[in-house]
């Protein structure tokens, strides 16, 4: 059973697909003044550097963007103080601006609208040469722009995709006018959230359950679901529960915060190590305890294969990207490589970021690129510790108080408790008392009072209502709000 779970809180919204309980995929949105894939904006030329084939944008928000500059992208004119309409692909990240393109796509459920081309291109996926003749007979096609038909497409009639066709244009050409008549830089498109990249990419006829927890995303997904026929068995609930966080419930949260620890266990008694270096992934796969065969080929083989089965699910859940190498126990047997190497690419066979696996080396590794579509889990969740020079994480803040706040649910608000009591780890000292009264909001604790206890290499957090007046009294030395 496929299910997908929204949760919204805050400044923070959360999206997890599951299969059969287990998280196959999570999807995490804040609040945010950086720019992000999928926006569009005017933005000016400031710089170009031929040396690098690259041209330094500024789209008006502190940091220089960049572009590549290439003839197929019919970019190469540029000069600097131009104005140019761009699309973020990538984020900032460290002191790299964003990477934009002027290629810019509007992308929709079944038709991607594209500008610089003026042609209807298909999906790899779409084979059948009859439907792709009868679409490029029957789609109503605007002359200016170009159109990339998806997977998705097969599944519905032709009045559903001429209706995204109409609507997606409709936003282009709003797009094209607010550029031409604006003044200076300017967001010209949001983009998508993630209520739209689900839409989008993961609905489909396996998902059997969709689970939110706020009305207006419940309006918007009925409204969807009401109008796309192809998958009218699901079922789409509210989460009204106010004692109990929607992820907490369906057991998905402790999942997510298993995605910090780098060892992985697999079922034979083996596990996989993933590390993060300056350029890229590295996995290692290690037989552990997994003694069951008499033979070792055949222990090396199941090892391997339960690597590459669960090195492809981890790939996808914690959304890892760019080069990942994989150092697997040494095989000589070339079949056997085959059957490792397939096992991987029918693990990625549905992941909607585009991956290239690579054959083994002579030193047994394997290659995997695989193209950038966000950021990695990781980064929503975790900070560098300040503390150990950068070699270590921490738990963010903002995550931290999301889960505080989940915590603050199970406590029950008929109880109307007015003091709480939290140990946390001391390098979030500063940061709290930096802005109090922020961080009281973010844990909706605002009507109370709060004894905070920062506690000396804590990981986590502890929660506790108080309740006696001599507990509290014992605890005023704490007391840092309300």
């Amino acid at each position: 059973m496929k299910e997908v779970l929204i949760e919204r809180n805050n400044k923070i919204l959360r999206a997890a697909i599951t299969e059969n309980k287990k998280l196959i995929e999570c999807l995490i949105e804040e609040e945010s003044t950086e720019p992000q894939p999928g926006e569009i904006y005017k933005g000016i030329v400031k710089n170009i550097v031929p040396a690098i084939k690259c041209a330094f944008i500024d789209i008006g928000l502190g940091k220089n963007c960049y572009m590549y500059l290439d003839r197929k992208f019919n970019n190469t004119k540029l000069k600097k103080n131009d104005e140019v309409i761009v699309e973020v692909l990538k984020e900032n990240i460290g002191d790299k601006g964003a990477k934009v393109t002027n290629a810019i796509t509007v992308p929709g459920r079944y038709v991607v609208l594209e500008i610089l081309n003026k042609e209807i291109a298909f999906s790899k996926k779409i084979n059948d040469e009859g439907f792709k003749k009868y679409i490029r007979e029957s789609i109503n096609k605007p002359a200016d722009v170009g159109l990339m038909i998806r997977t998705n497409a097969e599944n519905v009639d032709f009045d559903t995709i001429n209706n995204e066709i109409e609507r997606l244009y409709t936003i282009y050409k709003d797009i094209m006018k607010s550029f031409k008549y604006s003044l200076g830089t300017k967001l010209l498109y949001k983009g998508e959230g993630i209520l739209d990249k689900i839409i989008r990419d993961s609905f489909d006829e396996k998902v059997e359950c969709i689970v939110v927890n706020d009305e207006s995303d419940y309006s918007y997904l009925n409204d969807f679901l009401k109008q796309n026929n192809e998958i009218n068995n699901c079922i789409l609930k509210l989460y009204k529960d106010e004692n109990m966080s929607l992820f907490s419930a369906y057991k998905v949260e402790n999942q997510i915060l298993a995605l910090r620890d780098n060892k992985v266990k697999l079922p034979s008694g083996g596990y996989i190590v993933i590390d993060k270096t300056e350029a890229m992934y590295v996995v290692d796969v290690n037989s552990g305890k997994n003694t069951k065969n008499t033979s070792i080929d055949k222990t090396i083989l199941d090892t391997n294969m339960e690597a590459a089965r669960e090195i492809g699910h981890q790939i996808r859940l914690r959304n890892l990207s760019g080069i990942i190498i994989i150092d697997f126990i040494d095989m000589d047997n070339m079949l056997h490589k085959e059957k490792v190497l397939k096992e991987i690419s029918d693990v990625l066979e549905g992941d909607k970021s585009k991956n290239i696996i690579y054959p083994f080396t002579e030193l047994n590794l394997v290659q995997i690129s695989r193209r950038r579509r966000g950021k990695p889990i990781s980064e929503y969740i975790e900070d560098t510790c300040r503390g150990c020079r950068g070699l270590g994480s921490k738990l963010k803040l903002s995550y931290l108080s999301l889960l505080i706040r989940n915590e603050m649910l199970k406590l029950g608000k008929e109880l109307s408790i007015e003091n709480i009591y939290i140990e946390l780890g001391s390098f979030y000292k500063d940061d709290i008392f930096h802005d109090i009264e922020g961080f009281a909001d973010s844990i909706d604790c605002r009507d109370k009072k709060l004894y905070v206890n920062f506690v000396e290499h804590m990981d986590f957090f502890k929660l506790e209502a108080l309740i006696f007046k001599n507990n509290i009294e014992n605890l005023q030395k704490f007391k840092i709000y309300g």
